[in-house]
């Protein structure tokens, strides 16, 4: 999967790659001279006091090493460019992949792990590429042509070189192999432990409310311990690989002086080549230590490029069409034919053969017990879930066959649980009519029953929203919401027992002004509280899944049982009629 991630998305900047090689060999190159330079000042120039040809051939040596410079710095450059390119795009259709994933999708992989693979994950096989741009590509050059050069200088050394190389090779590979199931431990550790931070940041009232603050915290020190624990496992790892490859380096020196210098002693060889000798020795061990340090690296990239692949390759439920389909009409006519729907790995449907219609200038409520699928059947019309059977349309076309702007122009949903971005309320507000002018934002907020506390703040519409709204009120924030439907003036509105936090008095003003102002549109209510659809069209009464009884308010509570259980819960029947 990482070589799949690589190259898709690295394709596009071959370019870069192609000078990263180009620069990273030359300064390769530039660094296996330089020894061999050095080999030749020592033994002609330092061996037979010629000054003459110290400072030329050091002048050649001052060349290469600036040419190894520079290239260096150009190659990490270029590396650096094409890695961050790359971990930027993989960022963006992992971002793109998530915002197209229906509620399905997301509730199987959760936000928790969804942040990490779309950021830690990303980040780890970002540092991979870069590295191996910076490392891999001069690594096997460096490695290959270091023994090309200590060979040439002389052979009967070569058996350090096939001693040392293959050991520090079995020592990394044995460690890389204990630290790949590690590092598969840790991303799912880093799972759990955003998934807890997350959980009680976002439950914090509830939290303090039942003052579970000592249980949270243990829960937290709990995924904090175990992710501690694989750390320092990897650590200990880490811990004994340098160790162990700097006494392989030192080892190697050790006897390449040894048997070197018996060498020079016995006039086998000059000291020049065995200083060279070493010099190349050293490179090999280096570049051989430079793939280890990517070793280590790779095996927690290749589980990461995994948990992203996950996410890239899900195909998503809700399937938008090649060639969708415009309604001729822009009315918000919405019907419902013998509409099914479960939730995967459901025993039963949460709902069973649905039908009804609404349209412009009627208002249809939904009441029923809690964990009927309310809801549910509400989320079917702006496409959060597609149905198991029949069908749902707009304008009479089928939700299915229109395009998500076709869908979004017309529907606006105001959920259940209202949540307001970090910004502005004016920021909020137009988020769904980026052009909307401050009269129709005053407006809106105005028929939502804001306006009064709205301009109570200093700085009115300017005023800071925290992130979810947790600086205001559930009433206002619900208010808000309500305005931010509004802004958008939709064809089809969808509150889902959107009036839940206001007091009676401030709901009823609230439906009286929404009833003018949404005159012409067609309006679907999801309510708890009777006493906020009594002036609807039509009332529809779930139960079990089903529409057990339809009729306006008065006709129900003379003929649905269910209904008049749900009043009677509420106020009394008399007091309702």
């Amino acid at each position: 999967m990482l070589i799949k991630l690589l190259r898709q998305y690295g394709g596009a900047y071959v370019p870069y790659i192609i000078a990263v090689f180009v620069f990273q060999l030359a300064a390769t190159i530039a660094a296996l001279y330089l020894p061999s330079l050095n080999a030749q000042i020592i033994d002609q120039g330092v061996a037979k006091a010629d000054p003459d040809y110290i400072w030329r051939v050091g002048g050649v040596m001052l060349g290469v090493a600036l040419v190894q410079v520079l290239a260096a710095i150009a190659g990490v450059y270029f590396g650096s460019k094409a890695a961050m390119a790359v971990g930027r795009d993989l960022r963006r259709s992992v971002y793109r992949k998530v915002s197209g994933f229906s509620a399905q999708e997301l509730g199987k992989f959760g936000a928790p792990t969804l942040i990490t693979r779309g950021t830690n994950d990303i980040q780890q096989v970002q540092m991979v590429l870069l590295l191996g741009l910076n490392f891999m590509v001069s690594a096997p050059i460096m490695c290959i042509g270091g023994i090309i050069m200590a060979l040439r200088e002389d052979l009967s050394l070569s058996w350090l070189v096939w001693v040392s190389v293959p050991l520090l090779l079995v020592v990394v590979g044995y460690l890389v192999y204990l630290l790949m199931p590690l590092f598969q431990s840790m991303q799912a550790k880093i799972d759990k432990i955003n998934g807890v931070l997350r959980e009680q940041i976002v439950g914090i009232r509830v939290v303090r409310a039942f003052v579970r603050e000592p249980y949270e915290t243990k829960r937290f020190d709990a995924a904090n311990d175990d992710l501690t624990k694989v750390s320092l496992r990897v650590g200990s790892i880490f811990v004994l690989m340098f160790p162990l490859i700097t006494m392989i380096l030192h080892l190697a020196t050790a006897a390449v002086l040894w048997f070197g210098g018996q060498r020079v002693d016995a006039g086998q060889m000059q000291i020049g080549s065995l200083t060279a000798f070493l010099q190349y020795l050293l490179q090999i061990l280096t570049a051989v230590m430079m793939g280890t340090f990517m070793a280590m690296m790779v095996p927690r990239a290749v589980v990461c490029a995994e948990r992203i692949g996950e996410v890239l390759d899900v195909e998503a439920s809700i399937k938008v069409p090649e060639t969708p389909t415009e309604p001729a009409a822009s009315r918000g006519e919405v019907e419902f034919r013998n509409v099914s729907f479960s939730y995967p790995g459901a025993e039963e449907p949460v709902l069973k053969n649905i039908s009804f219609s609404a349209s412009p200038g009627q208002t249809v409520a939904i009441i029923g017990a809690t964990g009927v699928g309310k809801t549910t059947l509400l989320s079917l019309l702006p496409r959060l879930y597609d149905v198991a059977s029949g069908e749902v349309l707009l304008d009479g076309v089928p939700v299915t066959e229109l395009s998500r702007k076709a869908i979004t122009s017309r529907v606006s949903m105001v959920p259940q649980k209202p949540y307001l971005f970090s910004g502005t309320i004016e920021s909020n507000l137009r988020f769904g009519k980026p052009n909307a002018g401050d009269d129709e934002l005053w407006e809106a907020l105005t028929v939502a029953q804001g306006a009064d506390f709205v301009r109570q703040k200093s700085r009115g519409l300017d005023s800071r929203v925290a992130q979810g709204g947790t600086n205001v009120s559930g009433g206002q924030r619900q208010r808000l919401c309500i305005a931010r439907s509004l802004v958008t003036e939709p064809k089809v509105y969808l509150f889902d027992d959107s009036f839940s936090a206001l007091d009676v008095t401030t709901d009823a003003k609230l439906r009286k002004a929404l009833k003018a102002k949404t005159a012409d549109a067609t309006v679907i209510i999801v309510a708890q509280r009777v006493a906020t659809i009594t002036d609807a069209d039509q009332i529809l009464v779930l139960d079990n899944g089903e529409i057990v009884a339809r009729g306006t308010h008065e006709e129900l509570l003379d003929t649905s049982e269910t209904y008049q259980e749900i009043v009677a819960s509420q106020i009394s029947a008399e007091d309702a009629a």
